[in-house]
């Protein structure tokens, strides 16, 4: 019987679909194309396959996300840690590590888009057979254009349904990228894999010692904090930083290329998405409150107001509470070069989003002003913001809808729709939602400082 586990990678940036997708809110963690986000679409394509156990690796800032996205369409899995960032090498590494030496694993990256889940089932169970005797199995989608942000795989001799591979392919250039479109030797690399975690860890060890040495180092101390196991982060972090493609595929004679033919996507730009999502007669796409005129071929997508467009072609217009961003569609890949200028210049926008999500639920930041600040607080059912004390502001919240229960200082009590209260400033503090709907509630900071690191906090239940 095969023991099917699934590893999901949870850990990219998305900078590329800036600005809905940060550093701090990637766009894994997004709803971009259906009601569930890019990871719960991940997991839910896996609920025809008899899967034995869900691995999903992450960063420690987006653990949260993770584990309430993954709450959400009850699935029930391991949750990861990665101090910092390795590259997919040592994160499947620690998946192997995590799994018993039969299993198969079949590794997948979070933020990709299949449009056709049946095919996409058929075909992973059709690989099976060739990863239990031993191929470490890639997954190749036929190219459709001459795409130079991608790799490609080169197939060799033919195996039953799929190939032993000949060559991995870097980004080409565009002249070697048609090549290999008009070519049926050539595949994009999709980053999907299925692997035997002992063959795994075989082959890493035989071509990658370092990594090998400081992911099983790394593991054989852990600590479990919630729903989330962190590894130890001195040993992990002497593994080196590379892909498993430069690592393992590149060197083993085990790797094997299956085609899937699934309507693939990494969903890399606005472009893609464009491409990718239901048109008007006019080719365009609209994503909120958008009213055009006599505009085509165009990606409109609104989060918090209107936006008209008239006479406008080819463009991309993405509105978010924050941040209006106009690309011509030639020039979507470019948005890296804006976000290095606002990093340059220290501007937040870059990594932070206005709304920004905690494990007890999110703010708005609506107003801010010379000594305040103004917040709209949501606080999910049955949490609780950790019992805190500022130095430099004070508060007073008023309760919008649901109940609260406060602390402050030897005093707890409760506050409903319309009701509200102050906090001076040195006043240990918290706030909790003891009811069975959202809290939301108006914050109005006051005083001379009011940084989100002016926080003390005493107790805090989700161990910040």
């Amino acid at each position: 019987m095969t023991n099917l586990k699934a590893v999901i990678m949870a850990g990219g940036a998305g900078s590329r679909l800036w600005p809905l997708s940060r550093a701090t809110h990637p766009k894994q963690f997004l709803a971009l194309n259906s009601e569930d986000t890019m990871l719960q679409s991940t997991i839910k394509r896996l609920s025809t396959l008899n899967i034995k156990s869900l691995i999903t690796l992450c960063n420690e800032e987006h653990r949260f996300f993770v584990a309430e996205q993954m709450r959400q369409i009850n699935a029930l899995g391991s949750i990861i840690l990665e101090p910092a960032a390795r590259n997919t090498a040592p994160a499947i590494a620690l998946a192997a590590l995590f799994s018993d030496e039969d299993d198969l694993l079949l590794v997948l990256p979070a933020d990709h888009m299949i449009q056709d889940n049946e095919v996409f089932v058929q075909t992973v169970k059709d690989a099976i057979p060739y990863a239990e005797l031993g191929k470490i199995v890639t997954f190749g989608i036929a190219p459709t254009i001459p795409h130079t942000g991608y790799g490609y795989i080169k197939r060799g001799q033919k195996v039953g349904i799929g190939f032993n591979v000949s060559e991995f392919i870097e980004k080409p250039s565009i002249q070697h990228a048609e090549k290999y479109t008009r070519s049926e030797n050539y595949y994009w690399n999709s980053g999907m894999f299925l692997v035997k975690s002992s063959v795994y860890l075989r082959e890493l060890f035989k071509f990658s010692p370092e990594i090998h040495e400081a992911c099983q180092l790394a593991v054989k101390k852990v600590e479990t904090d919630l729903d989330f196991t962190r590894i130890n982060k001195e040993k992990f972090l002497q593994s080196p930083s590379q892909s498993i493609d430069y690592a393992i595929m590149e060197k083993t004679n085990n790797a094997f290329v299956v085609p899937m033919n699934v309507g693939w996507s990494d969903l890399g730009s606005w472009l893609a998405l464009w491409d990718l999502s239901d048109k008007d007669s006019n080719g365009n796409v609209k994503h909120g409150d958008v009213v055009l005129h006599s505009s085509r071929n165009s990606f409109f997508r609104s989060d918090d107001m209107l936006v008209a467009a008239i006479g406008v072609d080819d463009l991309i217009v993405i509105a978010t509470k924050d941040v209006i961003m106009i690309a011509h569609k030639d020039s979507v890949q470019d948005v890296k070069k804006i976000i290095k200028t606002l990093e340059a210049n220290a501007r937040s926008e870059w990594m932070l989003n206005r709304e920004v999500y905690r494990p007890w639920g999110k703010f708005d930041t609506i107003d801010s002003g010379n000594r305040y600040q103004v917040k709209r607080i949501t606080v999910k059912p049955g949490a609780k913001l950790s019992l805190q004390m500022h130095h430099h502001r004070s508060e007073h919240w008023v309760v919008v809808s649901g109940t609260a229960r406060v602390t402050r200082g030897d005093e707890v009590f409760l506050l409903s729709e319309n009701e509200s209260t102050y906090i001076p400033i040195g006043s240990v503090h918290s706030l909790e939602n003891p009811g069975k709907v959202d809290l939301e509630l108006i914050e109005i900071q006051s005083g001379r400082y009011l940084g989100e690191d002016d926080i003390v906090r005493y107790e805090d239940r989700y161990g910040r």
